[in-house]
């Protein structure tokens, strides 16, 4: 029997949805952070997220892409040997990548988190009020160099740290001037 309602998005198969978008899934975050650099000195409007459930074997991040794009984007990665392990389209089997970045208002205070580090800034001074989350050994160095500090003057996390805390807080370091830059 045929029904002739509304469709809902659920009832919606993936291979009826304009795939746009993919995610190149790699075996570490080192060739990730690696490929992102890369990519955006060649211009491509990539983003690194968190990839979809299925594809986490631990602190994992992946590049999100235009489809597009990927054969000229493989190309180049395979060249500098910074090549994914896997390419999927992201309403595959209804993949989607989570974001990256969530934002806490406290009222006085905005906290940004990105994967597992956290900043906090009072928002009226501007300055940095705590660094926490993450595993990696320069998180303490990190939150050394920065607490107190005015969050556009602090150090970018990604200059004075090489781990995955490190870019993370970076990542989070950098949404939290662009929000407070939009107000």
């Amino acid at each position: 029997m045929k029904w002739f309602g509304k469709k809902k998005k659920e009832d919606i198969s993936p291979e009826s949805e304009t795939v746009t978008r993919g995610l190149l899934i790699f075996a570490d975050t080192g060739t990730v952070m690696r490929a992102e650099q890369i990519l955006k000195e060649e211009n491509y409007d990539i983003k690194v997220v968190s990839p979809p459930a299925r594809y986490r074997t631990g602190c994992d991040l992946c590049v999100e892409f235009p489809l597009v794009e990927e054969p000229g984007i493989i190309r180049i990665l395979k060249k500098l040997r910074s090549a994914p392990i896997e390419v999927v389209p992201e309403s595959s089997n209804r993949l989607r990548p989570q974001k990256l970045c969530t934002v806490k208002d406290f009222g006085e205070y905005i906290m940004v988190r990105a994967a597992n580090m956290k900043i906090t800034v009072d928002k009226t001074t501007k300055r940095i009020v705590n660094i926490s989350g993450g595993g990696c050994p320069d998180v303490p160095y990190l939150a050394y160099e920065m607490v107190g500090k005015s969050v556009l003057k602090a150090p970018k996390p990604s200059a004075i740290g090489h781990t995955l805390c490190a870019y993370a807080l970076n990542t989070a370091h950098e949404e939290l001037i662009e929000l407070l830059e939009s107000k």
